[in-house]
């Protein structure tokens, strides 16, 4: 029957209005990402359920804006995103292409490369096992092997290498996440669907992805979602205020005879360089140690200090050296970032003179060009569906989800509550599992190099390079393979051996069959229980643990 009253038919247009608006309001919600203090967890947001039948997000309006729809934004659909262009998640996001993926980088910095070219943190520390095998592989073992043989050397070598690594690959600098959308999957799972954010010309854009990869600094993703934040350094050491491992600033010098250093150091007597420098080792390449010499030194203020020499000859004369620790710097603040930047250069110039008078070849040095960025050890550690501990990397435990062999003593970096840092123990080797960079109850967000899922301690050796890019190769071609088939959680250990056996076929990485010296055999459940905590500091432990009872 047709409604003649005009008065029932407004009536009923608005109601059908009203319960469209509200149908689109209710059937998604967005998390209006504002600026958040990346120390605190973030609460988890509101989230609809996963369901076919729900709308596009590109047609639900955004919660905080006025007058503004998602689906004015230019929209972009990849496969990964990847935040951030440090070098590990680089290695994720060519593997990922190379697979067939399409891939985005998004970098919240202004200047692509992270602590390798804008930190020029340029002294790779290579990972060994106790035979004194080098446990590097994948991809990243051209650029260990470019370091170690003086090919790859200077800032415009890194930056060929790295240009290379992400070739055809999009990238986008100086981007402000704004807006994160989450959804809920059936089995109660987060996940994330899309984001807005800003490029430096202010304008708005839109990204949706498979999976999303957090390789920034400071978690510039993670950070901003329900992630639980493990306990730190500062649980370690007993303070009160959360604390990372010291930042470094590199000193960069020029105008050096290496030869010359090389030479006088070593036709010193064994006793002669204990007595001028504290030991070390210098050889046509890298000078290491020195330490007796850097304590010589007295810094300026208690924010800055000058450890043991970690030194490579860049060639013609350029030296770059890790030595100089910066205390209290947190990577999210681009204040404490600046400040530093000046505490740390400042510094460098003060320490020339004293290089210039202890070190032979360095009378004639001069400062080189400085960076314009710290050398960011440590951010939070953030739960992954596993959480590597100490007695994992000591026993070299070794996972049916291997992504990467890792090795490299326990070495905790300085902080203000011990300037010196301390190391908790060598391992032999170590598997490092897919789980360790699964977030937790996300099906859908990856974490890369710094990110790992590692507790504060342990985190002393899966920090280091080789570890976390062969990691992340791997996953990337793993990606690759499970693409349009399966999550990556849905990965059963069957599956995985068949990923593995890819991996080496394909990839000449293996990451099976690979056994190591457990160095904490016979110990009881108390004493692993007490190492992991970091009550008990493995090299002296082991020492006293060794000892035979004798009797009185």
């Amino acid at each position: 029957m047709r409604l003649r009253n005009p008065r029932v038919q407004l009536v009923i247009a608005l109601a059908v209005l009203l319960i469209v608006i509200c149908g689109f309001t209710y059937g998604k919600v967005w998390l209006k990402q504002g600026k958040v203090e990346p120390t605190s967890v973030t609460a988890p947001s509101t989230i609809h359920q996963d369901k076919p039948n729900s709308l596009e997000p590109s047609t639900v309006p955004t919660a905080g804006t006025k007058n503004e729809n998602v689906s004015t934004y230019p929209t972009e659909q990849v496969d990964v995103v990847v935040i951030g262009s440090e070098l590990e998640g680089l290695y994720l996001a060519r593997a990922a292409a190379d697979e067939g993926l399409k891939v985005k980088i998004l970098d919240p910095h202004q200047a692509f490369g992270g602590q390798i070219l804008q930190s020029q943190m340029l002294f790779l520390d290579e990972t060994r096992d106790d035979q004194g095998h080098v446990l590097v592989q994948g991809r990243v073992k051209e650029l260990f092997d470019g370091f170690r043989n003086a090919k790859i050397r200077k800032l415009p070598e890194f930056t060929s290498y790295m240009n290379k690594l992400v070739k055809d690959i999009p990238i986008e600098s100086g981007i402000v996440i704004q807006e994160i959308e989450q959804v809920q999957t059936p089995d109660n799972m987060h996940k994330v669907a899309s984001l807005v954010y800003s490029n430096e010309k202010n304008e708005k854009k839109k990204v949706t992805a498979t999976y999303w990869v957090e390789n920034s600094d400071y978690a510039a993703l993670i950070s901003r979602l329900g992630a639980k934040r493990l306990p730190g350094l500062e649980k370690f050491y007993g303070q009160k205020e959360i604390e990372y491992m010291s930042a470094g600033m590199m000193m960069k010098f020029k105008n050096v005879d290496w030869k010359k250093f090389n030479t006088a150091f070593n036709l010193l007597k064994p006793e002669e360089k204990s007595k001028q420098f504290g030991g070390g080792y210098v050889s046509d390449s890298f000078a290491i140690g020195l330490s007796g010499m850097t304590k010589a030194y007295h810094p300026s203020n208690d924010r800055v200090f000058l450890r043991g020499l970690n030194a490579v000859n860049q060639r013609d004369g350029d030296v770059l050296i890790n030595a100089l620790l910066v205390y209290t710097v947190d990577p999210s603040k681009p204040e404490s970032i600046q400040e530093a930047v000046n505490l740390g250069n400042k510094e460098t110039a003060l320490i020339l003179p004293h290089f210039r008078k202890t070190l032979p070849g360095w009378e004639h040095a001069e400062l080189g060009e400085q960076p314009t960025y710290p050398y960011v050890r440590e951010y939070n550690h953030y739960e992954m569906d596993y959480v590597l501990k100490p007695s994992d990397l000591l026993s070299g435990t070794m996972f049916w989800d291997n992504v990467s062999i890792g090795g490299y003593p326990l070495d905790l970096q300085g902080t203000s509550a011990n300037k010196w840092g301390i190391e908790m123990g060598r391992p032999d080797k170590y598997g490092m599992p897919l789980r360790s960079f699964l977030l937790k109850n996300y099906e859908n967000v990856i974490a890369a190099g710094k990110n790992v899922g590692s507790s504060a301690i342990a985190y002393g050796s899966t920090r280091i390079q080789p570890n976390t890019s062969l990691a992340a190769e791997s996953i990337g071609v793993i990606l690759g393979q499970v693409h349009g088939k399966q999550k990556l959680r849905e990965i059963t250990p069957e599956e995985m051996a068949k990923f593995q056996q890819y991996l080496s076929a394909h990839y000449q990485i293996k990451l099976t069959g690979v056994t190591a010296a457990n160095k904490i055999s016979g110990w009881n459940a108390d004493e692993i229980a007490k190492l992991d905590t970091g009550e008990i500091t493995y090299p002296s432990y082991i020492q006293t643990r060794k000892k035979p009872l004798t009797k009185k």
